[in-house]
């Protein structure tokens, strides 16, 4: 099995909307989303859990995790949003970075916005990749 890091701050908005689309999405078994953070927050955001729950991704028992240097080795690629110089940088891990704004704190519409625009993102990077 293949892991792809999600990472962001927080790992309670964009990098659990990340791995949930991802693994929603895939087409190959041999092939996962994991998520987490730099700084973890206590929870979920709750503006994410609630327009996670409106495309049908329950995140209600999703606890947002510490990005170490360690769990960073055990993936084939990070994707990062947001949390730039403080993700770890890995030899051989393939690294990519998505400008995406942090919904925390912001109104459901807009939170939406970002919802779909990860979710988009999602879908191009695996029908590139082949996942």
């Amino acid at each position: 099995m293949t892991d792809i890091m999600f990472a962001c701050v927080h790992n309670a908005g964009r990098s659990q909307m990340a791995a949930a689309f991802f693994n929603k999405h895939r087409t190959q078994d041999t092939v996962k989303g994991i998520s987490a953070g730099t700084q973890p927050a206590s929870e979920v955001h709750d503006v994410v859990r609630e327009i996670m729950l409106e495309v049908g991704i329950d995140l209600s028992n999703i606890t947002p995790k510490k990005l170490t240097p360690e769990l960073a080795e055990t993936v084939s690629t990070i994707v990062t949003m947001g949390c730039g110089e403080t993700c770890p940088f890995v030899p051989g891990v393939k690294m990519v970075d998505w400008s995406i704004t942090d919904p925390k704190n912001k109104p459901l519409q807009e939170a939406r916005e970002i919802r779909d625009e990860i979710q988009d993102k999602i879908k191009t990077f695996i029908a590139e990749n082949k996942y």
